[in-house]
């Protein structure tokens, strides 16, 4: 008779017949679950903004990388045009094509060369904004 009153209070109180009793073992287990769930949200916490800044940073470094790609074409052909190349090309800004492979990996966005009488200025600037700017580099021919 006495189990038949532990039996209805136990299910009285959980409303399942089959729940175990709690013992200190399960409320031990419940401590880990709960310190786990804590210990990955700060990990995610941390995480979560690193990835943020791998990703702006890779776009940094790409912009950084079109911006020397630009300085390196504007600079060579201004070289070439400071050298003579620019004494037969005629008064006034016209756009100016770029013999070179390395243009392809530049966004779109136009060369142009404005001549002065003997003052050269070429500049490149991008079709749409990227944060890149013009590059612009002058010369006077000798």
């Amino acid at each position: 008779m006495n189990t038949k009153i532990k039996r209805g209070k136990e299910k009285a109180e959980s409303g399942n017949e089959f729940a175990a009793p709690r013992s200190a073992a399960g409320k031990k287990r419940g401590f880990l679950e709960v310190d786990l769930m804590v210990g990955l949200a700060i990990l995610a916490l941390a995480i979560v903004p690193l990835g943020y800044s791998f990703a702006r940073e890779r776009q940094v470094l790409k912009m950084e990388y079109v911006r020397s790609v630009a300085d390196e074409i504007v600079d060579g052909e201004m070289e070439i045009l400071a050298a003579g190349a620019g004494r037969e090309l005629p008064e006034g800004a016209q756009t100016y094509a770029v013999p070179t492979r390395a243009a392809a990996s530049l966004p779109s966005g136009h060369f142009q060369l404005t001549k002065t009488g003997n003052h050269l200025r070429l500049e490149w600037s991008a079709d749409e904004k990227h944060g890149l700017g013009t590059i612009v580099r002058e010369a006077t021919l000798k």
